[in-house]
C-alpha cells in the first residue's frame, strides 16, 4: 500500500516537556507518564502497516531554563512518526494551567502547519483536557473524528482535593478547574471515540460527566516497553551501580526496598507515604523506603508547586525521624528508571504508588514486568491492573495507617505475587496489542464518515493582509473616524470582510446607509452563513459542514419549558440560529442552558452577548469557526488577519493566531479576554473605527504612518447613529 493511502494520524499533547528520547519524566508536575504514554503510542502506531504518517503535536519551548531540543520545530523518531512543535503564548515554559489563553492560537498554527504539509488528517487525537480543547476546534474546522484520552479528569481531582481538605476557591485558583471541566465537557461532547485505559475509569469518571456524546468510552490500556522493563538477572545485580546513590541515605541497605517512583506532585500523595512508613515501627524495622521523586537542584529555584512538595517531604522526612532509613536521591537518568526496578526486586521489595487519583498508573505495569509486587491506591488504573495481573494489593490513599499495614503485609507475600506480574503484564499489556484494537475502532469510523467539507486552497495566497470586522458598534457608531479606516481599506493588498450577527439582508442595507464599499466577503447570522464577492455567492459546502448534529426543533422543544429565556421573533430565527432574550445572570443561564441540551443529547454552540442575547448555533458554526474556514478555503495566514470586536459573539474569533482589536466600548462578557494579558489581543480605549484605527497603530498593522483624521465627506454629514437606549433592539445590537 502507497503511503499517501495510508492513515495520517494526529496526537496533540501540549503541556510538559515532550521529546523522543530521554524524558525528563518527573522533573516537574506536567512531565509524567502521559508524556511518556504519548511517545510509545505514536512510536507503536507509526510500526502499523496501516498507518502512513503519525504527527505528534506539541507545544514549542525557547527558554534557557529547558533544553534546546524543545525549541527545534520537528523532531524525527522514524520514518513516519515526527513530533511538530508548535508555538503556543509566550516561547517560556509554562505551567499547564497557564497555557489556556493561548490554546486557540496553538490550534491556528496546527492549520496552518497542515496546509503546509498538504494534506488533512484522518484522525486528530487529544490527550487530557487541554489538548483535547485543541482537537475539538480542529476536528470541528476540518470534519475530521475527533479521539480523546483525559489520563485525569478535573471532576474526579477536584473530589479528590476537597477530600484532602483544600477550598473550592483555593482550588479554582491554583488548577482553573472549572475551566478545564467545562473544557472537557465540550470535548466529550464532540469525540467521535473517547479512548480510556481501565474500566473504573470509563464507567464511574467519565460518568461524572453530562456530555451529549451517547456512545460510552472504550478500554483500551496502554502497553509497557518489555525490551526495557524485565527481572533482573544475576549478572546485572551484580553491575548495578546504583547502591553508591542510596548509601549515603541508608545504614542498613541490604532490607527489602519499598520503592516509590513518581513526579514531585501533590496528587501523587508521597508525604502521606512517608507518614504511613514513619508511623509503623514494624515496617521501618523490616524494610528501606526509596522515593524516586524526580530531580532536583537547588529547591530555590524550583516551580513553587514542586518546591512545596519536595519540601513536605523533607519535612516528613524529619518529623519522624528516619535518617538513615529513607533513601531520595536528587538525581537520576531515565536508563536508571528500570534499575531501580530491578533492584528493589532483587532485595525482596515492593513497589507502592499511594497518588489520591490514578487514572492508569504505568508505572505499575513497568514494576510489574520487572517482577516487583505493587501496593497501590484503590483508584482508577490499579483496580485493573491488580486484578489482570493478580500481583499486590490497593490501599485508600488518604488512611495513612491503612497504608502502612497494607505494605507490611505486602511484604510478606512478596515471592508469590512476583511471576503473577510478569505473566500478567505480558499476557494483557503490550503496545502492539493497543495499537491493533485503537486502529479497528477507528476503521469503524472512518467506514461511516464523509468526505471532508472543509477543504484548504493550493493557489497561491490572495492577499498579504485580511482586514475582518463586525459591524454594530465597531465599524459603525462614530462617522470621522470611519472615513479614515475606510481610506486605509482601499488598498489593493488588504482583503476587507464583515463578520457580523446581523442576515445578509440587514447588513447590506447598513453598509449602504453608511456609504461602506462592498467588502470581498461576509460572515452572518453569527457565524452560520459565508457569502464570497461582489456576486454575493452562497458558500454551499459550508452549510452542509455546520448542518452535523444540528437539531433545532428538539432544542427548541428542550429549552421552551426554561423561564430564562424568551425566543426572539420570527426575522431574528435562521436556518442555522435560534435566538432568545435572556432574563438572569449570564454565567447562570449559559450553564443550565449547556446542562439541559447535554442531558437530552443534544449538541450546539452557546454564545451570549450584549447582556441579554442568547444564540444557539450548530456546534460547528461561530464567528470564528467560520474565520477559520474562508482562512482555509481562501489560503490565508491567520497570522496576517487583524480582527475587531466588541462582544460574545465576537469572542472565539478574537482568540487565536490572529492579532484582534477589541474597540472601547465593549460588552462586558469580553472582559475575560483582557484579564488573560495575551499580546495578541489589544483593547483600545477609543470607540467604534476610531478604536480600529488605535489598534491598527498599536500593531503597526500597516505599513503606511498614521494618517491624520480627515473631515467627513458631505455625503456622510448627515448621518447619524443614535447612542442606543437601555431598550435597543436585537437588531442594531448584532
Amino acid at each position: 500500500m502507497k503511503v499517501e493511502n495510508k492513515l495520517y494520524i494526529v496526537l496533540i499533547s501540549i503541556h510538559g516537556l515532550v521529546r523522543a528520547t530521554n524524558i525528563e519524566l518527573g522533573r516537574d508536575a506536567d512531565t509524567g507518564g502521559q508524556v511518556k504514554y504519548v511517545i510509545e503510542l505514536a512510536k507503536a502506531l507509526g510500526r502499523h502497516e496501516q498507518v502512513g504518517r503519525v504527527d505528534l503535536l506539541t507545544r514549542q519551548i525557547i527558554d534557557p531554563q529547558v533544553d534546546s531540543n524543545y525549541s527545534i520545530s520537528q523532531e524525527k523518531i522514524s520514518p513516519t512518526v515526527h513530533i511538530i512543535r508548535l508555538p503556543c503564548g509566550p516561547v517560556c515554559y509554562l505551567r499547564k494551567e497557564s497555557l489556556w489563553p493561548y490554546l486557540d492560537t496553538f490550534a491556528d498554527h496546527a492549520l496552518q502547519y497542515f496546509r503546509k504539509l498538504g494534506r488533512l488528517p484522518e484522525v486528530i487525537h487529544g490527550h487530557y483536557a487541554d489538548a483535547g480543547y485543541v482537537g475539538k476546534l480542529l476536528a470541528t474546522v476540518l470534519a475530521v473524528p475527533l479521539v480523546f484520552t483525559a489520563h485525569s479528569l478535573g471532576r474526579v481531582k477536584q473530589q479528590k482535593l476537597l477530600e484532602k481538605g483544600l477550598t473550592e476557591g483555593q482550588i479554582s485558583q491554583t488548577y482553573r478547574i472549572e475551566q478545564r471541566i467545562e473544557a472537557e465537557e465540550q470535548v466529550l461532547d464532540n469525540a467521535t471515540i473517547v479512548v480510556a485505559s481501565t474500566y473504573q475509569e470509563a464507567n464511574e469518571q467519565y460518568g461524572q460527566y453530562t456530555h451529549a456524546n451517547a456512545s460510552k468510552p472504550v478500554v483500551i490500556p496502554p502497553g509497557v516497553e518489555l525490551d526495557r522493563f524485565y527481572p533482573p538477572s544475576c549478572q546485572q545485580l551484580q553491575a548495578n551501580d546504583l547502591y553508591p546513590k542510596l548509601l549515603c541515605f541508608l545504614t542498613q541497605p541490604d532490607k527489602p526496598i519499598i520503592l516509590a517512583l513518581s513526579r514531585p506532585d501533590e496528587r501523587k500523595n508521597i508525604p502521606a507515604l512517608i507518614a504511613a512508613y514513619g508511623q509503623t515501627p514494624a515496617l521501618r524495622q523490616l524494610a528501606n523506603l526509596v522515593i524516586i521523586a524526580g530531580n532536583r537542584d537547588d529547591l530555590k529555584t524550583m516551580p513553587v508547586g514542586v518546591r512545596t512538595v519536595l519540601e513536605e517531604i523533607l519535612y516528613a522526612i524529619d518529623k519522624y525521624e528516619l535518617y538513615g532509613q529513607v533513601a531520595y536521591p536528587k538525581q537520576h537518568t531515565p536508563d536508571e528508571v528500570p534499575e531501580f526496578y530491578r533492584l528493589a526486586m532483587a532485595s525482596g521489595g515492593i513497589f507502592v504508588n499511594p497518588a489520591l487519583t490514578e487514572p492508569f498508573g504505568l508505572t505499575l505495569l513497568e514494576a510489574a514486568a520487572s517482577g516487583l509486587p505493587i501496593v497501590s491506591t484503590h483508584d482508577g488504573g490499579p483496580i485493573d491492573i491488580i486484578k489482570h495481573c493478580q500481583n499486590g494489593l490497593l490501599v485508600d490513599p488518604l488512611c495513612t495507617k491503612t497504608i502502612g499495614d497494607v505494605l507490611l503485609a505486602a511484604l510478606s507475600d512478596q515471592q508469590q505475587w512476583s511471576q503473577n506480574g510478569i505473566n500478567g503484564v505480558k499476557n494483557h499489556y503490550s503496545w502492539d496489542q493497543h495499537v491493533q484494537t485503537y486502529l479497528a475502532y477507528v476503521n469503524q469510523i472512518l467506514l461511516k464518515k464523509r468526505r471532508n467539507h472543509i477543504v484548504f486552497s493550493h493557489k497561491p495566497s490572495l492577499t498579504k493582509r485580511v482586514f475582518i470586522t463586525d459591524i454594530d458598534n465597531s465599524l459603525v457608531g462614530d462617522i470621522r473616524a470611519l472615513y479614515n479606516l475606510l481610506d486605509y481599506l482601499h488598498d489593493e493588498n488588504i482583503l476587507f470582510g464583515i463578520a457580523t450577527g446581523r442576515s445578509l439582508e440587514s447588513t447590506l442595507e447598513i453598509l449602504q446607509a453608511w456609504n461602506i464599499s462592498m467588502p470581498k466577503f461576509f460572515i452572518t447570522n453569527v457565524g452560520s452563513e459565508i457569502y464570497y464577492g461582489p456576486e454575493l455567492i452562497a458558500d454551499a459546502s459550508w452549510q452542509k459542514h455546520i448542518h452535523y448534529r444540528w437539531a433545532p426543533q428538539n432544542i427548541q422543544a428542550v429549552l421552551a419549558s426554561l423561564p430564562e429565556l424568551e425566543l426572539q421573533p420570527t426575522e431574528h430565527q435562521n436556518l442555522y440560529k435560534l435566538s432568545y432574550f435572556v432574563k438572569g445572570k449570564p454565567e447562570i443561564i449559559r450553564s443550565i442552558v449547556a446542562r439541559r441540551l447535554r442531558q437530552h443529547k443534544l449538541v450546539a454552540n452557546i454564545i451570549y452577548s450584549h447582556y441579554r442575547y442568547l444564540d444557539i448555533l450548530p456546534i460547528r458554526a461561530s464567528k470564528g469557526l467560520a474565520v477559520r474556514a474562508v482562512a482555509l478555503k481562501l489560503n490565508l495566514r491567520l497570522d496576517d488577519f487583524l480582527i475587531v470586536g466588541n462582544s460574545g459573539n465576537d469572542e472565539d474569533m478574537l482568540r487565536g493566531a490572529a492579532r484582534s482589536v477589541i474597540v472601547g466600548n465593549y460588552s462586558t462578557e469580553l472582559e475575560g479576554l483582557k484579564h488573560q494579558h495575551n499580546s495578541q489581543i489589544y483593547f483600545a480605549e477609543a470607540y467604534h473605527a476610531r478604536g480600529i484605527l488605535e489598534g491598527i497603530r498599536h500593531f503597526n498593522w500597516l505599513v503606511d504612518k498614521p494618517r491624520e483624521l480627515k473631515e467627513k465627506p458631505k455625503e456622510l454629514s448627515n448621518l447619524v447613529m443614535p447612542s442606543p437606549p437601555s431598550d435597543w433592539t436585537h437588531q442594531y445590537l448584532l
